[in-house]
């Protein structure tokens, strides 16, 4: 009988069926159309490579074994072409090890016969979706990086977008520009984002942290000084602003600035020269200033603490950072951002073309949704260089999310063995308790071979592994006698 293409008006994905068994071929195509995905099936290896050369697909279900070539095979040519399109693998009970040198060779899980088609269907449907929404946050960051080429800056939402317009109007200029917002906004980033895309980019970026330098250190630091000038200086040394001259000096926590040095600050944006400590030569320099706060500064003239010539002489473009709790349509692709960094940081679950190969599990991303950032982007940055660092699969389960954003979700640290879920427990809790029991049984019934568990619960044996880490449970030798 001829295989069959089975299209819908409204596809919900394309999806290629390869198995020898013509009874499994056509109730995979006919529970497929049933759910409004376009079905094409293959009767063979061959067949199925020849598919896979005439068209695109959003999920390949292939089985383990075929008589002109095995699945194994086929994974290795078809990740060797194309490592984005999952691939879901239809195996017999009895090649469990199999399944899971699979799933090491890029398979992104696989069912074993008979299946249920509820979970089988689930599964089709996350999977796909996250794809999609992987693939869109790629197109995003290479769209912003032909848009902006500002690569290290990610977001998509409408805020984001606002904010890196107005840094490509006014990155060009030569006028001083105040950026505020929270701490772990990203505020550093945006300033080099101006200077890399100003004239002066070929030119020195220097950053100075107001807060953080004593004042009596300050001066000498931005100015410089001669040789004598106080005790300690046995040579002459330039200062950030000289350094920076025909290019960019950032001040964070320009708020901080003592009175003496709002005055000495205003001198040289007035008239574009200095002097150094303990020296009589006045030192002409053309620096953009470009200053951050996370303090209200109109609040702080109002009460005195900072000269309203210095402010206007700093907030000629004003540009206000979003915190992460507004924006949190950009938490999907911050984390698949620094993911990259991090897998590639440490050499851990990257692909050939260095891209990170780490998910979280969805109850941890809703976790990363739910939560309120009071430390914005650069908490976020933590923890998943966190979950990198702890990873041991590439699904990343909620465990090694910090506590701070495990307690605000409801989650609390893994309680003793035995000991029962308070009354107020979350559901996660009665969620991980409830798998937790069901596990431990099968173990128990298996004498503790993982082997033998995961075969019953119809899981890989790393997601079984990884499992049984994360919710604590005790594992014990299989016996002798077994």
């Amino acid at each position: 009988m001829p295989e069959t293409v089975t299209a819908s008006p409204r596809s919900k994905g394309r999806i290629l069926i390869i198995d020898d068994e013509y009874d499994i071929r056509e109730s995979l195509e006919t529970l497929l159309s049933i759910e409004g995905y376009t079905a094409v099936t293959a009767e063979n290896a061959a067949q199925g490579l020849k598919r896979l050369e005439e068209g695109s697909y959003d999920l390949v279900l292939l089985d383990l074994m075929m008589p002109d070539r095995s699945g194994l095979e086929m994974l290795d040519d078809l990740r060797a072409r194309d490592r984005e399109t999952p691939v879901f693998l239809i195996t017999a009970y009895g090649s469990i090890e199999v399944a899971v040198q699979a799933l090491k060779s890029g398979a992104n899980d696989y069912f074993s016969k008979p299946w249920d088609n509820e979970k089988l269907l689930i599964e089709i449907d996350r999977q796909i979706a996250r794809t999609r929404l992987e693939h869109e946050n790629r197109e995003l960051r290479r769209a912003l990086k032909v848009r902006y080429a500002f690569p290290n800056i990610v977001g998509k939402s409408e805020r984001m977008l606002a904010v890196l317009d107005l840094v490509a109007q006014v990155a060009p200029s030569k006028s001083n520009v105040l950026i505020t917002g929270e701490t772990g906004t990203g505020k550093e980033l945006i300033a080099k984002a101006i200077h890399a895309n100003s004239p002066r980019a070929e030119r020195t970026f220097v950053g100075v942290n107001s807060g953080s330098v004593p004042p009596d250190l300050l001066e000498t630091a931005l100015f410089g000084h001669i040789k004598g000038a106080f005790t300690g200086a046995v040579a002459n040394r330039k200062g950030y602003f000289e350094t920076a001259n025909h290019g960019t000096i950032f001040f964070d926590e320009i708020g901080t600035l003592t009175a003496d040095m709002q005055v000495k600050l205003l001198r040289v944006l007035q008239e574009r020269e200095f002097m150094a400590v303990g020296s009589n030569e006045v030192i002409r320099v053309d620096v953009r200033i470009v200053a951050a706060t996370n303090a209200d500064l109109k609040k702080l003239v109002e009460q005195g603490k900072f000269r309203e010539d210095l402010y206007y002489r700093l907030n000629v473009i004003d540009i206000s950072l979003p915190p992460l709790r507004d924006r949190k349509e950009d938490i999907p692709p911050l984390v698949d951002h620094f993911f990259d960094v991090y897998c590639r940081e440490n050499a851990k679950f990257t692909d050939d073309a260095g891209r990170s190969l780490l998910r979280f599990e969805p109850e941890a991303m809703q976790i990363l949704m739910d939560y309120n950032w009071p430390g914005n982007v650069r908490e976020l940055e933590n923890a998943v260089e966190r979950a990198v660092v702890l990873a041991n699969e590439r699904e990343v389960p909620a465990s090694v999310l910090p506590e701070p954003v495990l307690h605000a979700g409801g989650v609390r640290l893994p309680r003793d063995p035995g000991e029962p879920l308070p009354p107020d427990a979350s559901l996660f809790e009665i969620v991980a308790e409830f798998e937790r029991r069901a596990i431990i049984e099968v173990l128990e019934q298996v004498a503790y071979s993982q082997t033998e568990a995961a075969a019953k619960l119809r899981v890989p044996l790393s997601t079984l592994n990884q499992k049984i880490k994360r919710l604590d449970i005790p594992i014990r030798r299989k016996s002798a006698s077994n």
